[in-house]
């Protein structure tokens, strides 16, 4: 299974979604990847997103550069989770032939609300943002087994 992590500049949440997944998966048929439903070009990282990956995973993910999505990032996948319920709605609404695999990570995982954005924040934030989504990966990974 492809799973495509949407956030809104691939620069924080996705990438640290798409690491941790990558990380803690055991099921090597699972792969998860990430795009930003509205990247600036030529964005990077940010660098409290590495540092936090760099700590908590011990992964060097300091060199990523943001992915913008495209319609073939979206056939490619066979689960699309976004961060925000307004970006599963854009998203749905934008390729509303591939809206039965469009959903929230936490809405998928029946969870309420967003994932928090970090953007901007201390690392306290994004440490925050990272034990979010751990946490609701290791339910997803449950879920799809």
């Amino acid at each position: 299974m492809n799973i495509l992590f949407v956030c809104t500049g691939n620069t924080c949440r996705s990438p640290m979604a798409e690491v941790i997944f990558n990380s803690i998966n055991k099921n090597k048929n699972n792969k998860a990847f990430s795009a930003g439903a509205s990247v600036v070009p030529g964005s990077s990282i940010s660098l409290n997103s590495a540092l936090t990956i760099k700590d908590k995973l011990n992964k060097d993910i300091s060199n990523r550069k943001a992915q913008q999505l495209q319609l073939q990032h979206i056939i490619n996948s066979d689960l699309l989770l976004t961060m925000t319920d307004n970006i599963k709605l854009y998203l749905q609404r934008l390729y509303p032939q591939h809206k039965d695999k469009i959903y929230t990570l936490n809405e998928y995982i029946g969870e309420n609300g967003d994932i928090l954005d970090p953007y901007g924040g201390d690392i306290s934030i994004y440490e925050k943002t990272f034990d979010m989504l751990l946490n609701r990966i290791k339910k997803l990974i449950i879920k799809i087994k």
